[in-house]
Order: structure tokens, then C-alpha cells, then sequence
């Protein structure tokens, strides 16, 4: 997982991709917030290898439009002889509004029209007219010059696999009605009772991030991870609405992140990372010397998920964990 830049491209990102790639890794993922683009190095390290699959992890809907996406994901595809994984999501009202300048509201009911129209799109069957709420087409309200318009493009595929970032039990249980796999930002394979009532459909994919980290102190790769968490939760969000702070909640460690998000906007930052609890860092991560990361391995291949997107850039860490899994 090559996730987004931060102040400048990650060093080696192309290598570490190839040595994945020869490491028999099944995907590689790009992402986006409001800096690097997730197509454009998705591009740079599809040319550079020719087997791994490359994934959109992930994609958000408000930067483009629906034909715009299907446009991408069919152009790619091509491009990479068939290795594209399109995730999309809704990404959150600050960056959506404060960012690409789009309303928010009804985030569920704008992805099901979106991803019903890039895959209505990608089959190419009909020029394509869409009577929704969000996304009509043609555009009612312009010149009334509009056309219906079918893809100029003959998709090398016409069912790319869509996996959609999902953390609210509404976008989870929408995601295996809708997409082909789901995303989560944070799991727990120790506590997949949070999501008791939602069913998985046969060959429906999970792809959670893990954090790996190889170290004997336990305690500092926890560390790293805490910090991590401990923006997500205090930071990524408003005061009264923030995702990420909820689905930790739900993972029972409501009190805790109340705690984490009030030290985080007090500007007491070092604080906040150190209230984040060693459990929840240690069960969403892999951290620890190779025979523990090994154990905790375990648990991650009972549960329903299916593939682990391993945030690390370490080439040793990459090759263990070929080990380990094989």
C-alpha cells in the first residue's frame, strides 16, 4: 500500500512495487486526500511492472464524475492489460466541501448512483441516460443540448472489480449489496461482532490496511501506530462528525477516543497519541519481532478478510511477510 504522498513523492515507491510484484504480492494500492492523485503514480508503477494488480485505495467520488471515473478505469485497464481494482469512496465533508467544492449531503445515496452508472458505463451496451437525483444525464438543466453518449473505448474488460471505503454499518451492508469488495480503514479481525447482521457474499473481498511493523520493542512499533491513530481520530474530522472516531467507538473504545479527539484539538498532540490504547493499536496493526508478528497472523486468516494491504515501505518487512504468508 503506497497510500498518498506527503510533502513529496515516498522514496522507492516504484522499487518497492516491483520487488512485491516478484515477491508474489497481489496488489499494489495508491490513495488520495487533498495532495498527490491516486491515478497518476498508479500509472507510473503500472508501467513499470506486469502482473501485480493495482488498486485505487481509494478513489473519491467528489473529485470526479461518474463518466469521468469510468473513463480512468477503462483507460487503465487497458493500459495494464487488466490489472485495475477500482475503489471509490465518499471521503468526508471537510475535504469534499472545503476541498473540491461539492455538497456532502447524502453520501450512500449518491455512491449507489455513482458506481451504478461507471458500471452501466464500462458495459457499454447503450448510450447511457441515468433519471437519478444526483447524477442525471443527460444534464436537465443546461442548453438542452445534451446527448446521450455512448464510450468511444471498448473496455478490455467490461466488469472491473469495484471495491467501495466503507466505515458506517449503512455503507458496509451497502457495499456488499453494490461493489465486488470493501475497504475498511481500520478492522480488528478480533472483533468482527461489529458487525453481526451483515452478510458477506460468497467471493465478496475484504481489503483492509494493516500497518506492519518489525521491531522487538513491541512497545515503539506501537508507538508509530498510536500517532498514526491518534490524527485520524482527533484530527480527520469535525468536532461532531468525524468517521473515523465512530467506527473506533463502535470497536469499543468510545471513552477513549472522546479523550484522543479532545487532546488532539486542544493542540496537546503528544498526549493525544499517548492516550490511544496499545490494544486497539496492536489488534489493526502487525508490529512486533517476526515470531509474534507470525502468531498474530493467525487471527487475520480466520477472519472474513481476504486480502491485507500492508502499509510499509521497508523492503526486508515486504519479503517477510511473502515468507510468512506463503
Amino acid at each position: 500500500m503506497v497510500g498518498y504522498w506527503s510533502a513529496a513523492p515516498p522514496p522507492r515507491m516504484v522499487e518497492m512495487a516491483k520487488i512485491a510484484e516478484d515477491s508474489g504480492y497481489d496488489s499494489v494500492w495508491t490513495a488520495e486526500a487533498y495532495g498527490s492523485d491516486v491515478v497518476s503514480p498508479l500509472c507510473w508503477i503500472g508501467a513499470n511492472t506486469s502482473r501485480i494488480k493495482l488498486g485505487t485505495g481509494l478513489m473519491q467520488i467528489s473529485a470526479r464524475t461518474p463518466a469521468s471515473a469510468a473513463m480512468t478505469a477503462a483507460t487503465i485497464d487497458h493500459l495494464s492489460g487488466g490489472r485495475l481494482i477500482l475503489g471509490l469512496g465518499v471521503s468526508g465533508p471537510q475535504v469534499v466541501e472545503g476541498w473540491y467544492g461539492q455538497p456532502f449531503g447524502k453520501p450512500l445515496a449518491r455512491t449507489r448512483e455513482y458506481i451504478e452508472i461507471v458500471r452501466t458505463m464500462l458495459r457499454r451496451e447503450d448510450p447511457v441516460t441515468y433519471d437519478g437525483s444526483h447524477y442525471p444525464l443527460p444534464y436537465p438543466h443546461g442548453t438542452g443540448l445534451g446527448k446521450p453518449l455512448k464510450m468511444t473505448v471498448h473496455p478490455l474488460r467490461n466488469k472491473i472489480p469495484i471495491f467501495l471505503g466503507a466505515e458506517g454499518p449503512r455503507n458496509v451492508q451497502m457495499a456488499t449489496e453494490i461493489a465486488d469488495g470493501w475497504l475498511p480503514i481500520f478492522y480488528s479481525p478480533y472483533r468482527h461482532d461489529m458487525y453481526e447482521g451483515i452478510t458477506f457474499p460468497k467471493g465478496f473481498e475484504i481489503a483492509c490496511p494493516v500497518t506492519v511493523i518489525v521491531n522487538d520493542d513491541v512497545e515503539a512499533s506501537l508507538s508509530f501506530v498510536k500517532l498514526s491513530l491518534s490524527f485520524y481520530i482527533g484530527g480527520m474530522g469535525a468536532k461532531d462528525r468525524n468517521f473515523h472516531l465512530d467506527v473506533v467507538g463502535r470497536m469499543g473504545f468510545a471513552e477513549d477516543a472522546a479523550k484522543i479527539q479532545d487532546l488532539f484539538m486542544s493542540g496537546k498532540r503528544d498526549e493525544a497519541a499517548a492516550a490511544v490504547p496499545d490494544a486497539l493499536a496492536d489488534e489493526i496493526s502487525l508490529c512486533g519481532p517476526k515470531e509474534r508478528i507470525r502468531d498474530r497472523l493467525a487471527a487475520w486468516e480466520e477472519s472474513p478478510v481476504t486480502t491485507l494491504l500492508t502499509g510499509t515501505g521497508d523492503e526486508a518487512t515486504v519479503r517477510l511477510l511473502a515468507e510468512l504468508t506463503s
